[in-house]
């Protein structure tokens, strides 16, 4: 079965047709098509030249924007009395991969 390396959100992630993914969220709306840019391409022998990968298309569908678990900050310096909690929720974005084309 052929896969590719796609880069999306300053991340690598390894694709093929059908599968679903969760990535750095999206400007696109949901039901989008997005186009991923593809570094390695991967069917009977691997492309990874910039020639190679001009042929290469992988597309997506935005199945939806949705918020990664939340994370706790906690800073704490001692003896001086200083204690901060915050959290954080990742933007992130559900694709599902419709096409892996070379």
């Amino acid at each position: 079965m052929a896969y590719a390396i796609v880069k999306t959100g300053g991340k690598q992630y390894r694709v093929e047709q059908g599968q679903t993914l969760l990535v750095e969220r999206l400007p696109d709306e949901q039901g989008a098509t997005v186009a991923l840019q593809p570094l390695l391409y991967a069917a009977d022998d691997a492309v990874f030249d910039a020639d190679g990968l001009k042929k290469v298309s992988v597309t997506a569908r935005v199945v939806g924007h949705e918020r990664g678990e939340k994370l706790r900050v906690f800073k704490f310096k001692p003896k001086r009395g200083y204690k901060r909690t915050t959290g954080h929720r990742q933007e992130l974005t559900r694709l599902e991969i419709t096409e892996v084309k070379g």
